[in-house]
């Protein structure tokens, strides 16, 4: 079973509103780096497209708990809780100093390049997406 991948990230003035808080489209793309670097400690380089494969995001479930500012030291975080033949489901979240900031659930779906349709994950990444399956509960409210 694979432990939660994290990816330490900086909060830049590039980052924030002018108020100096983290704009809320960015947590997207802190989950986006996260889940694209899990991927490769599986050894696959170009995680969003294989040749005739794309992978895309199918739905994104977020809840904004608390906004990280300028300068923080932030984590984003990863764990795939769910595989099936076309799609697996990643647990992300962001955290500060363990204080959970966003927590989200994003489906994503394997397509196919040319016509963009869904179409089986290969076998050899359905097998290592299945064996990084981290068993937790999620809390639902």
């Amino acid at each position: 079973m694979m432990q939660k991948f994290c990816l330490p990230i900086r909060v830049y003035v590039e980052d924030t509103d002018a108020g100096g808080i983290v704009y809320y489209a960015n947590y997207l793309k802190y989950i986006e780096r996260a889940r694209t670097e899990l991927i490769r400690t599986f050894g696959f380089d170009k995680p969003a497209l294989f040749g005739s494969l794309q992978f895309v995001v199918h739905s994104v479930s977020i809840k904004y708990l608390q906004s990280a500012v300028l300068d923080d030291e932030i984590i984003a975080t990863a764990e795939i809780i769910r595989v099936t033949k076309t799609s697996f489901m990643v647990a992300q979240s962001v955290l500060r100093n363990n204080e959970l900031l966003i927590d989200a659930e994003v489906k994503v779906v394997c397509i196919s390049h040319d016509k963009k349709t869904p179409c089986a994950i290969p076998i050899n990444m359905l097998k290592k997406l299945q064996g990084g399956i981290v068993n937790i509960k999620r809390a639902s409210s």
